[in-house]
């Protein structure tokens, strides 16, 4: 499908900030320097289970250079973002909640790296050392780290009354639901699969090391932080502090690196809040690394249950999943599991149980719910195409879903994305019929998937001014995390009002300046912010229309809050993935030798950024289909893979050529048609590789990550 050129939006478009980041002048939050700053440094419990008998902290006190110590006993601040149940204890209808409720210390901890103490003192050095100081009395408790343990009758509990998670509205009951007739489906079926697919917890690894900066002035706190969406983290802190929005000012000018969990408030907020306060004077809390891995949230790992039922011409006609997501002690996302509505199959059930564990919390990480959906739905199906003797693009195309008269889209483009992406790739060639086959022990082999992810539409605010020099200047309350969040909405701006991206300047990532945005998670900030941004700069066109050019003094201001909808049609974005790969039999090495990707995802407003958005998610995915897992000791409880290296984060060395082509279309909606981006590429990233790695030693991985010991072991 043709689209109409447009003059700004559409051409390659450096950053506007980019100048600022690779020169250093950009100021992140640990760059804020103010006076009479103090740090602060959190003290972590080291068992994974116990109640806090006594805590000691008069030698912590008494060292030179400490100004205060922090803990449950002398703030009980509540940390509702840390817990779905806990955000809504504030509500009367919910009171009963508060059983679950997440404080920023609690004497009950629940896992290695929960805050148990925080020191405030005159540098980080001397934080530190009084952290040592703290003497902790813990009296340990049974804990349990399998998510099959954990809901087995005479399990330790986490929390009273089992270890199945309570969801928003204090409900212990799984997600998912059922489709159609599943016993009629199965019953239909010539043939019927079952299989398990478990996926590991995979931590986000931002490069920017966490940290929080908060001042007061009067009864109002100003919060430097690295977040996601300032709107909402303002919003959260005020509800946890207890004051109004008004009374919080976040400010996020620059961050490195998002990916999913940031869009709140997070506890290391609400401690430099608190010392903040107290102290009368601005406190920086800062993580270590090492804090990054234990005491942040990263992707919840999973057991996937399938049972497929298909007739011998290659129709699936039944789906059923069980499945179990491990999240931690606390519940601070769902953990449901997706990717089985990819399929056109009538006949589905899925029931997911989030569970608690005594690990790491679990939550948001780049399309927080598909990559490890997807691994396990797509290879269970390209294990039944292989069984039925199909060619897997094949089985695709004949059951992935497709528009109806009851399941409607905004426009289409999944079997051209498939069928672009084949030809691309010469799956024809590369793709193995019989799987392990060839001689020698280096083994070759070709693998697919494909993919749709929301689109969604939704409320957000812009505001436009422009004075007499013919200035324009946009306020938007995004953050950029990554995708060019600002250059992206000064494009729109520059586009609709018929000017020169030169003469467009942006205001961004404070609150108090900038009106609500919905925030830079779920692929939405261009589509929600950056259609506000189009609708102010259509008012503005139409003040100055009306009224001309302002003069001297005098501003012209524009503003927008739209909420379009899509009239009940779905509107997605749709990619495939096709991978070779290459393994090493003798050492159980795998080496990604070619990997093509074609998206739908409306029109590419940039297409610098947008490609490097796909390029990027697809590394992410790469390691967490080959190398990435944060391990535990069974025996102690402790983690034993924190930190960069132990965890097996992808290097230059280690990623792949990566070839992407954008199918551009324009459905009418958004900001000029545009679609997501930014969570796309990592979806099937995965499972696309596992399925590769299948095609060559013709052994299924069905965990990941694809270890060297896992394919030695399946091989020998």
């Amino acid at each position: 499908m043709a689209i109409d050129p447009l003059k700004t939006v559409g051409q390659n478009t450096p950053r506007i900030d980019a100048y600022e980041r690779v020169t250093g002048q950009a100021t992140y939050t640990r760059d804020i320097k103010l006076p009479g700053m103090l740090y602060a440094r959190v003290l972590r419990s080291n068992v994974p289970h116990a109640m806090i008998r006594r805590i000691d902290t008069s030698k912590a006190e008494a060292l030179p250079g400490v100004r205060a110590v922090m803990t449950h006993e002398t703030h009980k601040i509540p940390y509702g973002s840390g817990s779905i149940s806990g955000g809504r204890q504030y509500s009367d209808a919910h009171k009963d909640i508060t059983t679950r409720l997440r404080y920023t210390f609690n004497d009950h901890v629940r896992y290695v790296g929960e805050p148990v103490a925080a020191v405030a003192a005159v540098n980080r050095h001397v934080a530190e050392e009084a952290l040592q100081l703290i003497e902790i009395d813990y009296e340990e408790l049974p804990f349990v780290l399998d998510v099959e343990e954990a809901i087995e009758p005479g399990a330790p509990e986490i929390w009273s009354g089992g270890n199945i998670a309570h969801d928003s509205e204090n409900r212990q009951q799984p997600i998912g639901g059922r489709t159609g007739d599943l016993e009629a489906g199965f019953a239909e079926a010539d043939q019927i699969f079952e299989d398990r697919f478990t996926t590991q917890f995979v931590q986000d690894a931002q490069m920017e090391p966490r940290s929080a900066l908060a001042h007061w002035e009067g009864d109002k706190l100003i919060l430097h932080t690295p977040t996601q969406g300032v709107s909402n983290c303002r919003h959260d802190t005020a509800r946890d502090l207890g004051l109004e929005d008004h009374q919080v000012q976040v400010i996020c000018q620059y961050m490195g690196g998002g990916f999913g969990d940031k869009n709140g408030n997070y506890y290391f907020d609400l401690i430099a809040a608190a010392f903040a306060r107290d102290l009368g004077v601005p406190v920086m809390v800062e993580l270590s690394r090492k804090d990054d891995w234990l005491a942040t949230h990263g992707r919840w790992h999973t057991v996937q249950d399938y049972r497929v039922g298909v007739k011998d011409d290659g129709t699936v006609t039944a789906i059923q999943l069980n499945g179990l997501s491990g999240m931690g002690p606390y519940l601070r996302r769902s953990g449901n599991v997706a990717g089985m509505d990819v399929y056109a199959c009538e006949n589905t059930e899925k029931s997911i149980l989030p569970v608690h564990t005594n690990r790491v919390v679990s939550g948001n990480f780049r399309a927080p719910t598909y990559p490890q959906g997807y691994f396990g739905i797509e290879s269970m199906m390209d294990e039944v195409a292989y069984k039925l003797g199909i060619d897997p693009v094949q089985f695709a195309l004949k059951n992935m879903v497709r528009p109806t008269e009851t399941k409607q889209f905004t426009n289409f483009t999944l079997d051209q994305c498939i069928e672009q992406g084949a030809e691309l790739f010469d799956w024809a060639n590369r793709w193995k019929p019989e799987p392990g086959s060839g001689e020698g022990p280096i083994k070759r082999g070709a693998g697919m998937a494909f993919m749709m992810f929301n689109a969604r539409l939704g409320a957000s605010s812009a505001i436009l001014r422009v004075n007499a020099e013919g200035r324009y200047t946009v306020y938007v309350g995004v953050t950029d995390i990554g995708p060019g969040a600002k250059t992206t909405m000064s494009m729109l701006a520059a586009e609709e009002l018929g000017v020169p991206l030169s003469d467009v300047d942006i205001v961004w990532g404070d609150s108090d300046r900038c009106p609500y945005s919905v925030g830079e998670s779920g692929s939405r900030c261009t589509m929600m912010t950056g259609y506000a941004v189009v609708e102010a700069a259509r008012d503005l066109k139409r003040q100055i229309a009306e009224n001309g050019m302002p003069q001297g003094d005098s501003v012209l201001i524009a503003s927008a809050t739209p909420a379009p909808t899509t009239n009940g049609k779905l509107r997605e974005g749709f990619g495939a993935h096709f991978v070779e790969v290459e393994v090493d039999t003798h050492l159980g090495d795998v080496r990604v030798t070619k990997y093509v990707t074609v998206h739908e995802s409306g029109r590419i407003l940039n297409p610098l950024p947008a490609l490097d958005q796909i390029r990027g998610a697809v590394i992410q995915g790469i390691g967490q289909a080959l190398t990435e897992d944060l391990r535990y000791d069974s025996r102690n409880g402790q983690p034993l893979t924190s930190g960069y290296y132990w965890g097996r984060h992808l290097t230059h060395l280690d990623v792949p050529q990566i070839e992407n082509v954008f199918i551009e279309t324009d459905d009418g909606l958004g900001p000029y048609g545009a679609k997501t981006v930014g969570e796309s590429g990592i979806i099937i990233a995965p499972v696309a590789v596992a399925n590769a790695v299948y095609n060559a030693i013709g052994h299924r991985m069905r965990d990941l990550p694809i270890t060297r010991d896992k394919i030695l072991e399946v091989v020998a």
